[in-house]
């Protein structure tokens, strides 16, 4: 659960600004919003998890765990980041909205990226074809 959750917030915030965007609706920033925070709170304590097992006796230091490793932190950087520019006044600037979404879109991409090469590392490099 500590895994998966983070990535399913993101990626749902993710989806709901889109929605936000295409519909104009506030309810769908809304839902982004309280996912991204979500979101990023469970991003941080799996990075650290993370962390903590990766430098564990019986891990290999591989080049795909050190990819994995700062695509998942720059995953929870930008996902904090999102989370942090999400508080900003209601009445809020196009730039404002902007840097917020960048972060947002920016942290999906990181997290999908992190969460496919944690699936390669666990299950091996085919197992979307298993």
């Amino acid at each position: 659960m500590l895994v998966h959750f983070p990535i399913a917030l993101v990626l749902a915030a993710a989806g709901a600004e889109l929605l936000a965007i295409v519909t104009r609706r506030a309810s769908w920033r809304t839902v982004a919003i309280v996912s991204v925070r979500a979101g990023a709170a469970t991003s941080v304590l799996t990075a650290i998890a993370g962390w903590l097992l990766a430098s564990a006796p019986f891990i290999e230091p591989t080049r795909s765990l050190t990819l994995h490793t700062w695509t998942g932190l720059a995953g929870a950087a930008a996902a904090t980041a999102a989370a942090l520019l999400s508080m900003r006044p209601h009445v809020q600037s196009h730039r404002s909205v902007f840097e917020y979404q960048a972060a947002l879109f920016g942290a999906a991409a990181f997290v999908g990226i992190a969460g496919h090469l944690g699936a390669t590392l666990v299950w091996g490099p085919d197992f979307l074809w298993r």
